[in-house]
């Protein structure tokens, strides 16, 4: 796909929002299955002591709405409505933690933007989806790290927290979410999207 896009910023339609509610509820789904997922490995990490780091291995899955919606639509905005919206969807289906994931998503959401918003959203490439990557890691662990109190923890124990939540959303959030959006563009399926007008 080519580098850089100069998009028109025309307004939202009808078929945007209704296809990022279809974006937000295969994520969703997606979601809920990384959290039984941590959960799993939570309990098989527990009696090493490790316990603790049993989520962070499928921490860039829960960043993957936001960026395919902006990959796709390629529009300021859209990453943060996706992330809710799949958020909402995962609570609606019974994750554990309860509400308090919307708030979450929202925060990863605004680093997914951010990552676009530093090239005016003008760029889509790994240059783009791993800045994005990197920046909603960050705010989830600033978010996460008040929340739990890391400064109360064991510095090695903060410091694998980081780089393993790291290591995931470059490759789940920044590479592989890119790689499946190029993959169901060429398909044709997005032909109607700013993404599906770019020539490889």
């Amino acid at each position: 796909m080519s580098e850089n896009v100069n998009n028109k910023r025309k307004p939202l339609v009808l078929k945007d929002y209704i296809f990022m509610g279809l974006l937000s509820l295969v994520f969703g789904l997606l979601y809920l299955l990384a959290l039984y997922a941590g959960t799993a490995t939570t309990g098989a990490l527990t009696p090493t002591g490790y316990g603790i780091l049993g989520y962070e291995p499928y921490y860039g899955i829960w960043f993957m709405a936001a960026l395919a919606a902006v990959y796709i639509l390629r529009r300021p905005g859209v990453g943060i409505v996706a992330e809710i919206i799949a958020s909402v969807i995962e609570v609606i289906l019974g994750n554990s933690f309860g509400p308090i994931v919307i708030l979450s998503a929202l925060i990863q959401g605004l680093g997914v933007e951010l990552g676009f918003a530093i090239f005016r959203y003008k760029r889509y490439d790994y240059a783009s989806t791993m800045l994005a990557a990197v920046f909603a890691m960050l705010f989830s662990f600033l978010w996460t790290g008040y929340r739990s109190a890391y400064w109360t923890m064991d510095f090695k124990i903060v410091g694998l927290i980081f780089i393993i939540r790291l290591a995931s959303s470059l490759f789940f959030t920044g590479f592989l979410t890119k790689l499946l959006c190029d993959q169901l563009a060429k398909t044709g399926l997005l032909k109607t999207y700013p993404i599906g007008q770019v020539k490889a």
